[in-house]
């Protein structure tokens, strides 16, 4: 027997201006739907034509802009793959993995080098310009390295438990590291560190403000926003309704994009100095992993548990 439920009209109206009332996501122009088994990182070539991601399963895939075509793919490591940069004005690629290995590979096929043996890598960054390269590990160690030939060139143990995040600052040639036990240190060439402000919770995820003067992280619904001349921190609500795990800068500083996971998988983007959403984007269907902007601000680009990645075409100009 089938059963009519009636709605009275006044519920109704209030039910249908609820739905129309909730804010529009975008939706990507590509989906990858299995891409990698689960999906850990992605970064964007610096001329933004070429698209690199990583997974769980150790395999990185390249894909051409702008209709995400995939061009290559390899097994770069034997677990998963936990940092990924292009080097070398696009012709190379920088890999980490939770296999303990640090590689160097031909854009176009082919290890150039490798190091090996080292404890487990939970994160890495490059820049290419300063030929800097940092690496966290599940030893609570942070490794400083030059990018040009992996040499290494300071090892400190500053956490007490795994380094969850690592950050590099370009311009000033600072970098930072947050780890299990809730500690964030920033510190620099010359291996002098300073502790900031002890966050409430862990932190993630860094990034360094282009400004110069600010750290970012993100952690379970809030970010962190510490002052790098005093040290002192101040946290921020954002709409996040779980670990906010990466964030990246825009072009011009005034947007943050983030995606988070555990009990959400949201991609936002973000006024960095409120946590106020700017931009809403599609969710992701499991827990988000990753989230990188190209260089010119055109594509967007984020991966998940779900094994997916998803590319946006933006027009940044009209919406900053």
């Amino acid at each position: 027997m089938t059963r009519i439920i009636r709605i009275p009209g006044l519920l109704c109206s209030l039910l249908l201006a609820a739905c129309a009332a909730r804010p529009v996501a975008e939706q990507p122009a590509v989906i990858h739907e299995l891409a990698h088994s689960g999906g850990s990182v992605v970064a964007f070539s610096h001329s933004g034509s070429l698209l690199a991601s990583g997974g769980w399963e150790g395999t990185v895939r390249l894909w051409k802009m702008p209709g995400g075509e995939q061009v290559r793919a390899w097994q770069a490591h034997q677990g998963s793959v936990n940092g990924i940069a292009f080097i070398a004005a696009d012709q190379q690629i920088v890999t980490a993995g939770y296999d303990g290995v640090l590689a160097k590979w031909k854009a176009g096929g082919g290890r150039v080098m490798q190091v090996d043996r080292l404890p487990p890598v939970t994160h890495m960054e490059a820049d290419a310009n300063g030929d800097r390269l940092v690496t966290g590990h599940t030893d609570g160690s942070v490794r400083l390295w030059r990018l040009s030939d992996f040499t290494l060139l300071r090892q400190q143990m500053l956490h007490r438990g795994s380094v969850k995040a690592v950050a590099i600052d370009p311009a000033t040639r600072r970098y930072a590291s947050a780890g299990t036990e809730g500690d964030v240190y920033v510190w620099t060439d010359a291996g002098e560190e300073r502790a900031l402000q002890a966050p409430p919770a862990d932190a993630w995820t860094l990034a360094f403000a282009p400004d110069g003067e600010h750290l970012l992280g993100g952690s379970w619904f809030r970010l962190y926003r510490w002052d790098l001349g005093s040290g002192s921190l101040t946290t921020l609500p954002t709409e996040h309704r779980g670990i906010i795990r990466s964030i990246e800068y825009l072009p011009g500083g005034r947007q943050l994009a983030t995606i988070s996971r555990q009990t959400d998988s949201a991609v936002y983007f973000l006024d960095p100095e409120t946590g106020a959403v700017l931009r809403r984007f599609q969710k992701h269907e499991l827990c988000g992993a990753d989230v990188t902007v190209s260089p010119g601000g055109h594509y967007l680009a984020t991966t998940s548990d779900d094994a997916s990645v998803r590319i946006w075409q933006l027009d940044i100009v009209n919406k900053e």
